[in-house]
């Protein structure tokens, strides 16, 4: 940002304000990442058929949301240990880079706390969300 008018003097007042116009037009598009933290095992066809409406509520709400429990299942084998392992891995990895933490349902699976800890570990603001999709607590 050229700080100077066209004459060489600084001109701060200037660049200020047309830094803070670039910076409103950022903020118009800006979607937080979300990480979808829901139950998956147990029965699987209704945890996932959940999953896939916490994640159209999520896109609804102006998020990208990520849910791995909907992408590596579809790869990995969740009953073999070490594949299981790997996914989750995976899952770890993303939710580092993500926003916010959003958890839906009233039961929490373990694979479930291991996500809301490494978020409560990293700081990462955590969203609580019963199954209807109604915000119930935010830490």
């Amino acid at each position: 940002m050229d700080k100077y008018n066209a004459e060489g003097y600084p001109d701060p007042t200037a660049a200020e304000a047309i830094e803070n116009v670039m910076r409103d037009e950022r903020a118009k598009t800006y979607k937080p990442c979300v990480f979808i933290c829901s139950p998956f095992a147990g029965d699987t066809l209704r945890n996932l058929k959940k999953a896939r409406e916490y994640l159209l509520f999520a896109v609804e709400q102006g998020t990208i949301p990520f849910a791995p429990h909907l992408l590596y299942p579809q790869v990995l084998d969740d009953s073999d240990p070490e594949q299981r392992k790997l996914g989750q891995f995976f899952g770890m990895v993303w939710l580092r880079k993500c926003d916010e933490l959003w958890v839906f349902g009233g039961y929490i699976s373990k694979g479930m706390q291991v996500e809301i800890d490494k978020a409560l570990k990293h700081r990462i603001p955590i969203r609580y969300f019963n199954e209807n999709c109604k915000e119930v607590q935010q830490i």
